[in-house]
């Protein structure tokens, strides 16, 4: 299985007009997803821009595209009760007829929080805010029966989602991150789907090879899992133009040789993604940070995805 997906920041210029557009770029020139981050703001130091509401924006998605995949890349535990986010991906998942993944995290910007008056806790407790809300979500989507939950930072009393989810077992769950000793353990333990963050392949296998035997302590078999990758693509048609980009960009080539980016013309970017796949990677997110260039996107597809 070969996916190659977009995704995009959702802080950096995402209004209406750009998430219209890019929604129908990705779906008429056949990118198979579109994932976008949960952000209010920049981190510290960036002028904030346009940004959109998750679900707000994920719900014009499934009901204004037919056919791609979407979802949240990740969202944060610490913007929505759990309970609620299960209700608003199950009402998704139904309306786009079952193309919605929910990605969630347990937020890392202190900053965007500060801002709207949002509860930042120290990482310890984001963590196991992170745990206890999967638990939640997962008993609230797979769960026929009320149930309830006592947790630390989450209760719950004889709660049932309802209407049930069409999708048996609702949404798939993904767990984005690296982090060796706190979300691999709880990708294996609750994850459909990992989302490694724009590692190089040495890194990338070096962390597989960490999960596969957390999975193993799970009793989960290791194609029990979808592996996807998000990483920035860059992409020009001619080696001309690619030089100018980078350099005005004040991309560096130390910054390309780590091979964390996928960058070059189209033979090049073709080897890179084609490493990636035979590395076992399912799903490759291409990170597209220029929401006004859909023209480059579009050449990408062009002479990119067929190769796949």
């Amino acid at each position: 299985m070969t996916q190659i997906g977009i995704m995009i920041e959702g802080s950096r210029g995402l209004n209406w007009t750009r998430w219209k557009g890019l929604l129908r770029t990705a779906e008429d020139c056949g990118f198979q997803s579109v994932f976008r981050s949960d952000h209010f703001t920049n981190p510290a130091g960036e002028d904030d821009q346009d940004s959109l509401e998750l679900w707000m924006s994920l719900a014009y998605a499934a009901s204004h595209t037919e056919s791609i995949e979407f979802g949240s890349l990740v969202a944060p535990v610490s913007f929505r009760h759990p309970s609620m986010q299960a209700r608003y991906a199950a009402a998704i998942d139904d309306l786009s007829a079952g193309r919605l993944v929910l990605g969630m995290g347990a937020g890392w910007q202190a900053r965007e929080h500060q801002r709207f008056g949002l509860p930042f806790y120290d990482f310890a407790t984001r963590y196991q805010m992170l745990e206890e809300a999967l638990q939640v979500t997962k008993r609230l989507l797979r769960s026929d029966t009320p149930f309830d939950f006592i947790g630390e930072h989450y209760q719950l009393e004889d709660a049932i989602l309802l209407p049930r989810p069409a999708r048996p077992g609702g949404p798939p769950i993904l767990i984005g991150g690296n982090g060796p000793k706190r979300t691999l353990p709880l990708v294996a333990k609750h994850a459909d789907e990992w989302n490694a963050d724009a590692l190089d392949l040495v890194t990338y296998r070096a962390r597989r090879a960490i999960l596969d035997e957390y999975l193993s302590a799970e009793g989960r078999a290791v194609d029990a899992l979808k592996y996807s990758l998000m990483t920035r693509v860059i992409y020009r048609r001619t080696q001309a133009q690619l030089d100018a980009f980078l350099h005005e960009s004040g991309i560096s080539k130390d910054e390309v040789a780590a091979g964390r980016l996928i960058v070059g013309t189209a033979g090049e970017v073709i080897d890179q993604m084609a490493a990636r796949f035979e590395a076992g990677i399912n799903r490759i997110m291409l990170r597209w940070l220029e929401l006004d260039d859909m023209a480059n996107l579009e050449l990408l597809a062009h002479d990119v995805l067929p190769q796949f």
